[in-house]
């Protein structure tokens, strides 16, 4: 793989990128259920200028969140790099987990988005709706590919016709999913 620095979008206007993304492809992770669906992520500012990070998954038909911050990384650049701090496990919040956010493409109207960070370990593609079409899919793996991103370990996230609004799905209150993504499973 390359080692060239990536391409970040610069000046990402935060206000926009705010509300919910559906995940519509990703790299498979410890943090995520192997069989989570209608994953998403939800953004709203902060009164401090952070980001409330909301992330849901479905899993076994109860949801799975975490909650977390976004921040600068670096106050004074104009490039999308951010940091995300998650408190873990969910179930007893106390272990603090930072990870890099790099904003590597979004479209001008903020419909869909490509995440990576800077070990290419992690991908993400992203969009308003549970569904993008396959050209502008196809654009967004190409353009990880010439990040440097390994994208044969992309893995489409499965969506229901009508994903699940607010907590109407029993909630993993105990922190399973979590702990089993510990273990791989």
């Amino acid at each position: 793989m390359t080692t060239k620095e990536m391409e970040v979008v610069k000046n990402l206007d935060v206000e926009r990128y705010m509300g919910r993304w559906y995940e519509i492809a990703s790299f498979p992770s410890r943090f995520q259920p192997k069989d989570g669906v209608d994953t998403r992520a939800t953004y709203s500012l902060n009164p401090d200028g952070t980001i409330h990070v909301l992330n849901e998954t479905w899993s076994g038909g109860k949801r799975g969140y975490i909650e977390g911050t976004a921040y600068k990384a670096d106050p004074n650049s104009d490039e999308a790099k951010l940091k995300v701090k998650f408190y873990v496990p969910p179930f007893l919040p106390i272990i603090p987990v930072t990870g890099d956010y790099w904003v590597l493409h979004i479209d001008p109207d903020y419909q869909y988005a490509l995440i990576g960070q800077p070990s290419r370990n992690y991908l993400w593609i992203l969009c308003r709706q549970p569904r993008l079409d396959d050209d502008t899919y196809n654009q967004l793996v190409e353009k990880a590919k010439e990040e440097g991103y390994d994208v044969s370990k992309l893995h489409k996230t499965p969506h229901s016709e009508s994903p699940p609004e607010g907590d109407n799905a029993p909630t993993d209150s105990k922190g399973i999913w979590w702990l089993k993504s510990i273990f791989g499973r």
